[in-house]
């Protein structure tokens, strides 16, 4: 981040260093400060701050998308869409910028708006390997198993050795009901990249439907030891495994989890029912 800004300060002096120069860089530096210290409160009002200065600047796309990132982080994703969306105003093929705004749409449950950038995106750069991966898990939620094929087919032809291609196929197998495969392919990831925990979130989901709730938990216990903020899908997905061993307490604590990280509400309520 501060290689970025760095160049933001080198384009500013470069152009006479003025006093208001200054001021922008001292702004910028303060944002990054901020940023280390995790004031992201500060930090937001640091970049609002520079783009009032200057609210026609040629950098504010990139202003703009660091914005929404931290607005993001505090959960202010209404806010941040403003923010990407703003910057995409600016620099509309930009791929950070296009991948950025389409995770927040995933983040958001608005899956169709997610496709469209994605689809964006990938006809700026076909060869944008998170994007392939990313649109073939949307298909894959919209049941278009065919074309989620297609897409991690083309990931594995772009990178062989790509994680993430394999894993799709993984995700794909398990949805298709094929187990024994998803499960090959999972174990052969993990033994290849054991620090890798998305892979340990996938292979326990695959215990859990295959009724192997001890193996699953192992699996969860490691997501949850080494991950700061845990999704709120594995919160539900342990806290089912919870409720089929009857620690309904336990349970209720992991779904009311899950829906503060905004799971579906309707499916939580079905669940904290089983729970009394």
């Amino acid at each position: 981040m501060r290689t970025l800004f760095l160049l933001i300060v080198s384009f500013l002096v470069s152009q006479g260093g003025n006093l208001f120069a200054q001021t922008y860089i001292e702004l910028v530096e303060k944002f990054y400060d901020y940023v280390e210290q995790d004031d992201l409160t500060a930090a937001e009002e640091c970049l609002k701050s520079a783009m009032r200065l200057e609210p026609t600047g040629k950098l504010n796309y990139s202003l703009l998308t660091n914005l929404g990132t931290i607005q993001r982080r505090q959960g202010h994703l209404d806010e941040a869409l403003l923010s990407y969306t703003a910057a995409l105003n600016q620099q509309p093929k930009n791929e950070l910028i296009l991948e950025n705004r389409a995770t927040l749409y995933t983040e958001m449950g608005e899956m169709d708006l997610a496709m469209s950038d994605y689809q964006t995106l990938l006809s700026v750069n076909p060869r944008h390997e998170e994007a392939l991966y990313q649109r073939g898990l949307l298909h894959i939620r919209s049941e278009n198993l065919l074309l989620a094929e297609i897409d991690f087919e083309q990931l594995m032809e772009i990178n062989s050795e790509t994680v993430k291609g394999r894993l799709g196929f993984a995700i794909l197998e398990k949805v298709k009901q094929n187990y024994i495969e998803s499960e090959e392919i999972l174990n052969y990831l993990i033994g290849k990249n054991p620090n890798y925990l998305r892979l340990y979130e996938e292979r326990a989901e695959l215990f859990f439907l295959t009724n192997r709730r001890g193996r699953a938990m192992t699996d969860l216990n490691k997501v949850f030891a080494e991950t700061p903020t845990p999704s709120a899908e594995m919160f539900v997905l342990r806290g089912r495994i919870k409720l089929s061993q009857f620690e309904k307490e336990s349970a209720a604590i992991d779904f009311r989890k899950a829906l503060a990280l905004g799971y579906d509400t309707a499916t939580i309520e079905v669940l904290l029912k089983q729970t009394f």
